[in-house]
């Protein structure tokens, strides 16, 4: 590969949509990022205008083109797309039906209570999907947008409707819906996929009244995926995988015994346990990726659903900071600890409960809002060491671990959890894990030689004694215990 070529990553996220060309080595020759609107119309509901979804990716990916010089040969194109928010869409008109609920969306929390509450049924999903039941996944939404929307019902009768993730949705678009596809990586958080056979589950989509017809076809995340014209260009798609996927994956997280953390709206501790399902309790089962011609790979994933998203809510709701990106500067100010249970959308893995609220312990006379914002940047860490002890109580053993994502720039929220942890943690100086991710995914599957590796920045060792970790992991499970009690 000559330096007149470029491989690109399209990203589309939470907060924003992003495409970077990079270059064999992995440094960027061009990006561009459009913010993506997040509505909150009720207690419970993230929804997005999946339009605005599709659109800033285009655009982000037409300014990247167009930045590139024409002598510049795209060799390869990977997707990278937050997980489990779901599109329904017309394949005759290519219009939306309804807002695209996020996964953040918390609106079929009534529906799923009653199914999860049925340990037996609760049981037999969680080892087929490798997930468990809550209104997070795509499948609970799905069945509460047929009922909230007459059309969409309307539209699977006359076999016009469409499902899918973003990932099918964007890429349907960018090929004129000449494509319709998912990999199995978007496919798992649908809460539809059995990891065993590698289809649609035909108990699931009857429990959840999803039509079949409407679903797309599962394909490798990796392999010759699909061709689109764009900027007078051929551009080939070469890779498909959900972001916390290709985050991992940017991050070198193919090793054994190394954990991955990732934090941005969310954050995620993931493993890998290479072609091995492995199953532990409280801890998600997921597919890592699926090279073509190749097994399937696979993580145990600990997932904690607010992280920068607690941030913004210090900022928008309590007013305590005026830019989430000052957290670290609260931190070093606070001068008493308080704890804090983040439970923005419900609390994650290993607990998966969605009922117990966010939550302060601790203030007196002393506090201040320093404190606050520090029980928070703490209480963030607790959660992923939580589902980090989960996977070592059931025998994995995982002692270094690699740092990136946003939020990975708070030096306060890496060392705790280092000290959380009891395990020194190596924060990655590359930001774009992600879109790097991707991009060595295409490039890989295109025959690119692709020479990007990560670059360590610094590293976090734990400064508490074993004597002091323990006493404060004993109470922050006595603190969440007692919050779960009370609701």
């Amino acid at each position: 590969m000559t330096t007149k070529e470029a491989v690109l990553a399209l990203d589309q996220g939470s907060s924003s949509s992003r495409v970077l060309a990079f270059d064999p080595r992995g440094r960027v020759l061009a990006r561009a990022q459009r913010p993506v609107k997040t509505r909150f119309p009720a207690a419970g509901r993230v929804e997005h205008d999946a339009l605005d979804l599709a659109r800033t990716l285009e655009c982000s990916l037409d300014a990247v083109l167009k930045a590139l010089p024409r002598s510049t040969e795209v060799a390869a194109v990977g997707l990278s797309c937050q997980r489990s928010t779901v599109v329904l869409w017309d394949a005759d008109s290519g219009r939306p039906v309804c807002p695209a609920p996020s996964w953040q969306d918390a609106r079929a929390a009534a529906l799923v209570a009653p199914l999860a509450a049925d340990a037996a049924l609760r049981d037999r999903v969680h080892a087929r999907t490798g997930l468990y039941l809550t209104p997070y996944y795509s499948a609970p939404k799905i069945r509460s947008l047929l009922e909230e929307y007459p059309a969409a019902a309307r539209l699977a009768a006359q076999g016009r409707l469409r499902i899918g993730p973003v990932s099918t949705w964007v890429l349907w678009r960018l090929t004129k819906g000449a494509v319709f596809f998912v990999d199995p990586t978007m496919a798992q958080r649908t809460l539809l996929f059995d990891l065993s056979t590698w289809d649609w589950d035909a108990e699931l989509l009857g429990l959840f009244g999803v039509p079949r017809a409407a679903l797309p076809a599962v394909a490798p995340t990796t392999g010759p995926l699909a061709e689109f014209e764009r900027g007078g260009r051929r551009l080939r798609l070469s890779a498909s995988v959900g972001d916390q996927q290709a985050a991992a994956y940017g991050q070198g997280g193919g090793a054994p015994g190394v954990g991955v953390l990732n934090y941005g709206t969310g954050a995620f501790f993931l493993l890998h346990t290479g072609a091995r399902r492995a199953a532990v309790p409280g801890l998600l089962t997921s597919a890592a990726w699926q090279k073509l011609g190749e097994p399937c790979q696979y993580f145990l994933e600990g997932t904690v659903h607010a992280a920068g998203t607690s941030l913004s809510w210090l900022k928008e709701n309590l007013g305590l900071l005026d830019d989430p990106r000052k957290a670290d500067a609260a931190c070093r100010r606070s001068r008493n600890r308080v704890l804090a249970l983040p439970a923005i959308g419900g609390l994650g893995a290993p607990r998966w409960d969605y009922r117990t609220p966010a939550a302060f312990w601790g203030l007196d006379a002393r506090t201040t809002k320093d404190d606050l914002v520090r029980g928070v940047v703490e209480g963030l860490a607790q959660l992923v060491a939580d589902g980090v002890d989960a996977a070592r109580a059931a025998g994995h053993d995982v002692s270094v671990f690699k740092a990136g994502g946003g939020l990975a720039a708070l030096d306060w929220l890496v060392a705790a959890q280092a000290d959380f942890l009891g395990s020194p943690i190596v924060r990655l100086k590359e930001a774009e894990a992600t879109a790097l991710g991707a991009a060595a995914l295409a490039a890989e599957a295109a025959g690119v030689r692709w020479q990007a590796r990560p670059a360590v920045g610094k590293t976090f060792k734990p400064r508490l004694s074993t004597a002091e970790r323990r006493r404060l992991r004993a109470a922050w499970a006595r603190f969440v215990a007692a919050q779960q009690s009370l609701s």
